[in-house]
């Protein structure tokens, strides 16, 4: 057997709540770290006293008691487990681990047993229930009646809020009521504070971000006392986790950070962190209430009776040496400013986030506390305001996200090493590490692909070729071919073209209107670009030609598909082939190869009757849908132009601005200059009313 035994998944309760965690037997402890706090529970192995197995709700359980009174409960594992515990405890603790069961019967009559920090229910000696004292809030006496209250635990579905104990009315031996007897021992355990003899020091009106207000401190032995104007808070110092001491910014304050489980409350807003603020100007002169005897002997020489310094540092001391837990700083990280931390925002309020050592801290509204075990994946996203700043994401592996936004990009280099140091998880980091180091994050995104961009410029270039042609009639028509193209442009020209004579003779309204004509036929002159890729054309199946052969795949599937709708009677097709495709996975290599022979047969017999097909003269022309619907439609199109020039026979003197040319401008001048003075001498309005060309115009100056 090993030196160690470690069990995951394991839960143990807290008030109310389940928690999961990893426990680990060594020879040495016995060692649960809770996975959503961090906190870790270690039993020495010299203090084991008991312990017993058991079948609870959830698997089997295992409840520890030590020599100091203490009571520990695991629950989670398999029946299997037992052997293997049973043995190396045997060898390691010299403790047996004995079975025990619990009373099922649902009776609510039974003995009332205190066992260290425990209270337990029993039946005929087993116990239906058992109460951990740690959990109890508060506990009251009546008449023959006792009423336990507890702590609420948020993260519990379901509450426990009292119990009552019915004691009947006899007293003890020595005459004492068992009712105050029975409340006596339940006090004796629970965590209910009272304030009792005097505060070991008193600091006065400190500065506290949350909750907000300036409070006085009283430190008791076993508790933190709050007392501000309006709010009283108790903490026990059981209920601290950690402890953090944090330079601000400007490196001319600090931070005293106490994380707290479970929290303390006002009304409904919950404080999972108590922050106090310093100035590191701010000194104090403190005398303990203790003589130096008692405080040697108690704290071993972490406090002395007097002590004077920075009104952090003592606040700190104190607190490290009562709590008896490690005080957390800032590691090795350094941003750009040269600071430990780096400025953010959070939610809606800008703070500070500080990459620890083993995790990431932000300060202050609302705090955050992350744990790298506790961090599925970073990811670095761009800002989503500007491209001077960014977005560091952090995604826990309960699926809970958490933005810091607003970064300066000049802290993404040390941030980005920070993390690739402690080997985290960067989501996105192929894209990053090209984009490391401040030139990273550009003014612009000229350095992104843009398709929309892209397909904007190159419409662009087209308006573009469009304007150059449209100035360049007078020299070439190539551009124009009649009866190839559209008439919807001339027709379109014909619905715009009555224009007055000041128009007509406003050189800068009709340069504009020639800007503004080709913007109008965009659409169009995509549509008759000559740089547009043509379409392919789809052939038409031949239905004299040999049949394609089918894949190794397909042939097995053919052959197996009345099995696979006989083992699973009801199924879809979209399931068969679902199906189908798993079993092909699994087919072995012998097997597939037999399919993978009938197939190239099947292709060499597909092979050699195509040859013959074509020799036989199969497939000689192959006739495309497209190409006969195209020739169909360029034909209609050239009868309808032809109707449309006899209808418009009698208006000779009207002519599209396409039409015009360079090698027809004298001949077609002339014509229309002739019919034009005709015109004006008949009727003057109707002269206003032509549009005029600007070659037409140039021959009459």
């Amino acid at each position: 057997m090993g030196d160690t035994l470690e069990f995951n998944d394991i839960h143990t309760e807290v008030k109310g709540s389940w928690n999961d965690g990893r426990l680990r037997f060594s020879k040495q402890s016995v060692v649960y770290k809770s996975h959503k706090t961090g906190k870790v529970d270690s039993i020495p192995a010299p203090e084991l006293s008991a312990a017993q197995w058991r079948r609870v709700c959830v698997g089997h359980g295992i409840k520890l008691a030590t020599s100091t009174g203490h009571v520990y409960r695991y629950d989670g594992f398999k029946d299997t487990d037992f052997e293997k515990i049973s043995a190396f405890f045997k060898s390691n603790y010299k403790v047996e681990l004995a079975e025990k069961d619990m009373c099922v019967k649902g009776w609510n009559w039974g003995t009332a047993k205190f066992t260290g920090s425990l209270l337990s229910f029993d039946v005929n000696d087993s116990p239906v229930f058992e109460i951990p004292l740690a959990s109890v809030s508060q506990c009251a006496t009546g008449k023959n009646e006792v009423t336990v209250e507890f702590h609420q635990n948020d993260d519990a579905e379901v509450s426990l809020m009292e119990v009552r104990f019915y004691v009947p009315p006899n007293t003890g031996d020595d005459g004492s009521d068992p009712v105050e007897a029975f409340a006596q021992n339940v006090l004796s355990k629970a965590d209910v504070i009272q304030a009792t003899g005097d505060a070991v020091c008193i600091f006065k009106e400190l500065q506290c971000l949350t909750p907000r207000g300036r409070y006085d401190i009283r430190i008791y032995p076993t508790f933190l006392h709050l007392h501000g104007k309006t709010f009283d808070y108790k903490i026990p110092y059981t209920t601290v986790l950690r402890l953090f001491l944090l330079p601000h910014k400007d490196q001319r304050q600090m931070f005293f950070v106490i994380s707290l489980d479970p929290h303390i409350k006002q009304g409904q807003t919950r404080y999972h962190f108590l922050i106090l603020f310093f100035s590191k100007d701010e000194d104090i002169s403190l005398a303990l209430n203790m003589s130096e005897d008692e405080v040697e002997k108690r704290y071993e020489g972490k406090l002395s009776k007097n002590m004077s310094g920075p009104l952090f540092e003592i606040v700190s001391r104190v607190m490290k040496a009562l709590v008896n837990r490690k005080i957390t700083v800032p590691g090795n990280f350094q941003g750009h400013s040269g600071s430990q931390c780096i400025t953010c925002a959070y939610k809606a309020s800008s703070g500070l986030l500080y990459p620890l050592e083993r995790g990431f801290i932000y300060v202050h509204k609302p705090p955050v506390h992350l744990r790298f075990e506790e961090i599925s994946c970073v990811n670095f996203a761009r800002g989503t305001t500007t491209t001077r700043s960014f977005d560091f994401e952090i995604e826990t592996k309960q699926n809970n996200q958490y933005t810091f936004s607003n970064i300066e990009r000049e802290e993404y280099g040390k941030l980005f090493d920070f993390v690739n140091a402690k080997k985290l998880n960067i989501k996105n980091r192929g894209f990053k590490e090209g984009m490391k180091g401040a030139e990273g994050y550009s003014d612009s995104d000229e350095d992104q692909h843009d398709a929309y961009l892209e397909r904007m410029k190159e419409e662009g270039k087209i308006r573009e070729e469009g304007d150059g042609s449209d100035e360049s009639e007078g020299d070439s028509d190539e551009s124009f071919n009649p009866g190839e193209e559209d008439d919807d442009v001339p027709e379109e020209y014909d619905s715009n073209a009555s224009v007055s004579d000041s128009e007509a003779d406003d050189g800068d309204s009709e340069e504009e209107s020639k800007k503004k004509k080709p913007e109008k036929n965009t659409k169009k002159m995509l549509k008759n670009n000559k740089y547009r890729k043509p379409r392919k054309e789809k052939k038409v199946k031949d239905p004299g030609a040999p049949k394609r052969p089918m894949s190794a795949y397909m042939l097995w599937l053919n052959g197996n598909r009345e099995r696979i709708k006989s083992e699973n009677p009801g199924i879809s097709v979209t399931e068969i082939s679902k199906k189908a495709g798993e079993m092909w996975k699994q087919l072995s290599k012998d097997r597939k190869e037999e399919w993978d022979r009938k197939a190239a047969e099947a292709k060499k017999q597909y092979e050699k009757a195509m040859k013959e097909y074509r020799e036989s003269g199969g497939g000689a022309a192959p006739v495309t849908k497209e190409k006969k619907k195209k020739g169909g439609k360029v034909e209609a199109k050239k009868k309808s132009g032809g109707e449309k020039e006899k209808k418009e026979g009698g208006n000779e003197s009207f002519k599209s601005k396409e039409f015009i040319s360079s090698e027809e401008s004298s001949s077609e001048s002339d014509h229309d200059r002739g019919s034009k003075r005709k015109a004006s001498d008949d009727d003057d309005e109707e002269a206003a009313s032509t549009p005029a060309s600007s070659e037409e115009e140039s021959g009459s100056d």
